[in-house]
């Protein structure tokens, strides 16, 4: 990254007497500015805060390296030489890879590591390497998918255990610092800075419409193998757990779990439970007062939108909650639990505070008319099933 220098001009005066009443600060020259944000910087025992950060939760990082058979790909042994058979032997059959992430020591009584559910998916083996070079294997207790969490059980026996302080994600605010820690790319104990660029992104404007997540998102370095260790704050608390990055020239994106949905998450799962997530059956698309006027205008408009914000419902899934409702394509769902509703994301994080099977109350638009429907959340199918 190239960083261009900050340029202050300015003119000389000439200074002039003023009385103790009319005194005033002095600007600040640029060495007084360098002193004064070193000490900003500067933590205990002549560190940055970062040092001592990364110092009070390092131990509690790992490296998490797993291993699982993977189907090669299959030839048609009709088009396969005989010579290359004799010479490589047959290539069906199943091949190991080799995978890494991270994580971080959140309970050490119980030994539970949190990590991503996509480093440890349908993995056979999981070796944790902690700071110090020690090696124990792992074994997945629990794994949710929609939160992309999942929590790994360790001996306690063999060297101490520490887990990490954790944090209050919800006290975030923009600008706050933020410190990644991981093995990016396999090198482990690595540090990068930044800040908190912005909170509540919706995983799904991030092309990911099989989750349920609000991130963190920040501009500290978040590389491949980051995933699943911890985001910190400038005291040396968790505050979230990196899961994704957004590549490509210039974006320098990364993407965090926040750590109050971690914690829920892995309380369910260290207990060897399933996170349930409740549902309706329902595909949105925002909808604005605008953008509904300008579809009403066109004469080759399929339906008249009211012209209201909110969650617009394209498609309503077969034996769901929502049909059951007796909600329809072309719905404009504006309230829910008596909450407005003016984005899908609004609906769906008053859908996953829901009891599955309870009645959730809607207020829906259909053209002129306004109706009220009561849908039973139900349980999301898990991935693979109807």
């Amino acid at each position: 990254m190239l960083l261009l220098p900050l340029l202050v001009l300015g003119s000389l005066v000439r200074p002039q007497p003023v009385r103790a009443a009319d005194a005033v600060q002095a600007p600040s020259s640029p060495s007084t500015a360098t002193s004064t944000t070193a000490a900003l910087l500067q933590g205990l025992g002549g560190h940055s805060f970062v040092a001592d950060a990364a110092r009070r939760v390092g131990p509690a990082v790992v490296r998490i390296d797993t291993e699982r058979d993977v189907a090669r790909q299959p030839f048609d042994p009709a088009m396969l030489d005989p010579l290359l058979r004799d010479l490589f032997g047959d290539p069906s059959g199943s091949m190991r890879e080799r995978g890494q992430g991270s994580g971080v020591v959140i309970d050490s009584a119980k030994g539970l590591v949190l990590t991503n559910a996509h480093v440890v998916d349908q993995v056979d083996s999981v070796a944790v390497t902690f700071a110090d070079g020690r090696q124990v294997d792992g074994k997945v207790v629990g794994a949710d998918s929609v939160t992309d969490l999942a929590v790994v059980r360790i001996p306690r026996e063999g060297g101490e255990l520490r887990a990490a302080p954790l944090g209050d994600s919800e006290a975030l605010e923009v600008g706050d610092w933020a410190i990644a820690l991981g093995s990016p790319y396999g090198l482990e104990r690595t540090v990068t800075l930044g800040i908190v660029s912005s909170l509540h992104r919706d995983i799904n404007s991030l092309g990911f419409s099989d989750k349920r997540l609000d991130l963190i998102q920040t501009d500290a370095a978040i590389n491949p193998g980051n995933s699943g260790g911890p985001l910190i704050n400038s005291s040396g608390e968790v505050i979230g757990i990196n899961t994704l990055v957004r590549s490509g020239p210039g974006a320098g994106l990364g993407f965090a779990i926040p750590i109050n949905l971690a914690k829920r998450v892995a309380s369910q799962l260290a207990d060897g439970g399933k996170v349930v997530h409740p549902y309706l059956g329902l595909q949105l698309v925002p909808l604005t007062a605008r953008v509904a006027r300008d579809n009403n205008r066109d004469p080759d408009a399929l339906l008249q939108l009211p012209e209201r914000d909110g969650a617009l419902v394209q498609r309503v899934l077969p034996e769901s909650p929502a049909e059951k409702a007796g909600l329809k394509r072309g719905d404009l769902v504006v309230s829910v639990a008596e909450q407005t509703v003016k984005t899908p994301a609004a609906l769906l994080q008053q859908v996953e505070r829901a009891e599955v099977g309870q009645p959730l109350a809607l207020r829906v638009l259909r053209g002129q008319k306004e109706l009220q429907l009561s849908i039973r959340p139900a349980a999301l199918p898990t991935p693979g099933r109807s």
